[in-house]
């Protein structure tokens, strides 16, 4: 058996490596940095992080914690005013609500007035989680964020956000 010599064509083009740079330089954000958009989104992801971090004792999300608050708050209402409420979208709601129905958190009955719709209330596992949520929330997640900017910044953003969630 004979082998032939590949020929130049054949041969698998070699790339020289690249010449490490000794530090990569940041990459230049331009008109990112001022666009409010960017930036709020910025934030909330690193908000939701101290929010997991926080309540990972508890396994709750801060979409889930706002469920189990709304309805401390309003005990027997529909699961479409919650959903619209917390501008959840209806079958990620349902997902939503088929987890924290399996971890006895909240239950979901027919309505004694409308039967195509349920009512949702807190359980009474679902009052206590809530409660060691809240203390878990005020006293790390929020108890932060009022240390990083501030008593007085940190009520004037929760105006500003307020203000461009209704208004805009």
């Amino acid at each position: 058996m004979t082998v032939s010599k590949m020929s130049d064509i054949d041969q698998p083009k070699r790339v020289p490596p690249m010449e490490a740079a000794p530090e990569y330089a940041a990459l230049q954000m331009g008109e990112l940095s001022e666009l409010l958009g960017y930036s709020l989104k910025r934030a909330q992801l690193k908000v939701f992080e101290d929010f997991l971090r926080c309540m990972a004792p508890l396994q709750l999300t801060p979409a889930q914690f706002s469920v189990l608050l709304l309805l401390d708050h309003n005990p027997g209402r529909n699961q479409t005013e919650i959903a619209n409420t917390l501008g959840i979208l209806r079958p990620n709601f349902v997902a939503m609500l088929d987890a924290l129905e399996s971890r006895d958190l909240l239950t979901r009955m027919r309505s004694p007035n409308d039967r195509r719709s349920h009512v949702l209330t807190l359980t009474d596992k679902g009052g206590a989680t809530l409660t060691r949520a809240k203390k878990l929330v005020a006293t790390k997640h929020e108890a932060r964020l009022i240390e990083l900017l501030g008593p007085a910044n940190h009520v004037a953003l929760l105006g500003m956000l307020a203000i461009i969630a209704q208004d805009f």
